[in-house]
């Protein structure tokens, strides 16, 4: 096990659509300089093609800028959607940033979520977890393999064999600069997930969905054991990367307000009513428990069970807290919202980074 928790930053993005596109970016990217100065860890930046709350379309491009504007912060897509896209391209365009990032790319593989952009790119929500299964397969291959090339599956077929000229450098496609592989991670929403297990029995990372109870935190990290075992693998902390709503302030009751009534609560509120309109099951991917009713997971549920707000002291004892509840995660990973207050979110980021973080990892190393 790890004896420092790092730090992480996600930007879905969830944005106030009355704000111009530009204004959203120039932010976006103003907080990634910002945690880079602050120590952060990792930056990861979502994928969404058809929805003016979620704007950023490429988050490749968008975190090639970052590469320029920051110093030691690793940057990584979260994730790319790959049931949206020929998985050779994936492959040849995330060796081209690791490389251009001089071996700062983190690498999450995933599937997509809105359903307008499955509409968009011709992707079936059945078809979609043998989408991305085969497509990572694509990718692994391209990056541990050399040509000539040949795939045939279900949804990519692709050969490069007839023209190879090594002489003149025709046939190869891109390596990645990290070696064996740059760190590839899967999001993780749900128990039990086959999935999960998948991909730990194959030295992957996960990312855990901001807003999950403890309890299906915990069972993940069983989920995730069983499948590293499976393949003669041992977990370490360094694997798993949760990820939280958090807001630090002064007070707990200030910081507890401004969760609620701000662009955090409106953002849980978004992702609420979103599910309830396009998920199958509606909002019980976000229940606990079955028995729970659907009025159940509202507000004040999501600010009881799984949104951290507090002062620096409540924040660190609430964060340890989970950690010794749901196992030890190596990673923290607070959620990005949209500046309605800069100030405010500023000072979260600040006494997260130089109070919270230092005490957390004072008390690991303690124990």
């Amino acid at each position: 096990m790890t004896d420092v928790v790092k730090s992480g930053m996600f930007v879905m993005p969830i944005h106030d659509p009355n704000k111009s596109m530009v204004q959203c970016l120039d932010e976006d990217i103003e907080l990634a300089v910002k945690c880079d100065e602050l120590g952060f860890n990792d930056f990861w930046v979502g994928e969404h093609h058809t929805s003016t709350y979620e704007n950023i379309v490429s988050p490749e491009i968008f975190l090639a800028k970052v590469l320029g504007m920051t110093e030691n912060i690793r940057i990584g897509p979260a994730p790319v959607c790959l049931a949206y896209h020929n998985p050779v391209h994936v492959a040849n365009r995330l060796a081209f940033l690791d490389h251009l990032s001089h071996g700062r790319l983190n690498v999450c593989l995933g599937p997509g979520a809105i359903p307008t952009d499955l509409e968009a790119f011709n992707a079936a929500p059945q078809e979609i977890g043998r989408r991305v299964v085969e497509a990572i397969d694509v990718i692994l291959k391209i990056w541990t393999s050399d040509p000539p090339y040949e795939f045939q599956g279900e949804f990519t077929n692709f050969s490069i064999s007839e023209n190879i000229d090594e002489e003149m450098g025709v046939g190869a496609l891109h390596k990645p600069l990290q070696k064996p592989l740059p760190p590839i991670s899967v999001p993780s929403i749900s128990r039990a997930s086959k999935g999960l297990e998948g991909a730990a029995a194959r030295g992957f990372d996960f990312i855990s969905h901001h807003m999950i109870h403890a309890d299906v935190l915990k069972d993940q990290w069983a989920t995730y054991h069983r499948g590293a075992a499976s393949a003669g693998l041992t977990p370490t902390s360094d694997n798993w990367f949760v990820t939280r709503n958090i807001v630090v302030a002064d007070t707990d009751e200030e910081a507890k307000q401004f969760a609620r009534d701000g662009s955090l609560g409106k953002c849980i509120e978004y992702i609420l009513e979103l599910t309830r309109r396009t998920a199958p099951n509606g909002v019980d991917m976000w229940k606990p428990f079955e028995d729970m009713s659907d009025d159940d997971i509202n507000m004040d549920y999501f600010m009881e069970q799984i949104i951290i707000a507090g002062s620096p002291d409540t924040v660190t004892r609430e964060l340890l807290d989970l950690r010794q509840q749901v196992g030890e995660f190596g990673n923290i990973v607070l959620v990005a919202h949209d500046w309605d207050n800069k100030q405010k979110w500023m000072t979260t980021y600040e006494m997260f980074a130089n109070e919270v973080l230092p005490a957390i990892n004072a008390a690991v190393q303690s124990n």
